[in-house]
């Protein structure tokens, strides 16, 4: 018991366990869509596609957040016009609008004389240093996209699985998608400070793609990648603390580890049961 209760004795375990919770949440309910939707390499290229906005941003002094922000949403935006073109696919679109962004966010960060430690923080960051001030922002990103989230239930599951429908019921189908989009991107930018964009897709991916295994409606789907998710938080942080590991990359690397391990008990059980 000592072993397991003496990392989260330290304040600073305990504020990223309570970070790290926040984030597990965000990603289980945006995760669950971006699953479902077929979206992870979107969720991906947003993710790192914020490189030139928080580089720029920390340039001119501003908001990192604001900068994430305005940089993902321009990643999707060009996505979106770019799929548009009967001569590109999506995963082309992504792929260009991917080494474009990351391309110009090196050659931003490459002029700062703390270059290293700016991009390492950027990909892979630093759940341990989280302040009471990074808490409240997570607490509010939260609270706004699960509000979102209750709000557009009915337009998001028409857009996900029958679009035409969806436009039949007057939920449009564009709009809910443009939803999920800001959705996604708000999770990844409240997020990047905590796991860094190389780290955050575990937990965006990994508990929803996991519940999906085990559940089968929507919200339980969600309820179960929240619960996978947090544990991922507190046995990755517990890892961390004990094989001194990096806490972000443990969580993720116990997040993706449940989700193989999901794999392998679903078979077993579906040929046990068949």
């Amino acid at each position: 018991m000592n072993w397991l209760g003496a990392p989260f004795g330290s304040e600073v375990v305990v504020r990223a366990a309570i970070a790290g919770s926040a984030v597990a949440l965000m990603c289980a309910i945006v995760g669950t869509w971006v699953v479902l939707r077929g979206s992870v390499f979107l969720g991906d290229a947003m993710s790192h596609g914020m490189l030139p906005g928080v580089a720029l941003a920390s340039a001119v002094g501003g908001n990192l957040f604001v900068g994430a922000l305005i940089a993902a949403l321009a990643m999707a935006y060009g996505v979106a016009a770019l799929s548009r073109s009967s001569r590109f696919s999506s995963d082309t679109s992504i792929g260009l609008l991917l080494v474009g962004m990351l391309a110009v966010g090196v050659i931003v960060v490459s002029h700062s004389s703390t270059y290293a430690v700016d991009l390492t923080a950027f990909l892979f960051g630093d759940v341990l240093s989280v302040r009471p001030r990074d808490i409240a922002v997570l607490g509010a990103a939260l609270a706004f996209i699960a509000a979102v989230a209750f709000v557009g239930r009915r337009a998001f599951v028409a857009a996900t699985f029958d679009v035409r429908k969806a436009a039949t019921l007057r939920l449009n189908p564009r709009l809910a998608a443009i939803a999920l989009t800001v959705l996604i991107a708000v999770a990844i930018v409240a997020s990047f400070h905590v796991v860094g964009t190389l780290l955050v897709l575990g937990l965006l991916v990994a508990p929803p793609a996991a519940a999906t295994l085990w559940a089968h409606s929507i919200g339980r789907i969600m309820v179960l990648a929240a619960g996978i998710g947090v544990v991922s938080v507190w046995l990755g942080l517990l890892v961390s603390w004990h094989a001194a590991t990096a806490g972000g990359a443990s969580i993720a690397a116990v997040a993706v580890g449940i989700f193989f391990c999901s794999v392998i008990a679903a078979t077993i059980f579906q040929r046990v049961t068949a």
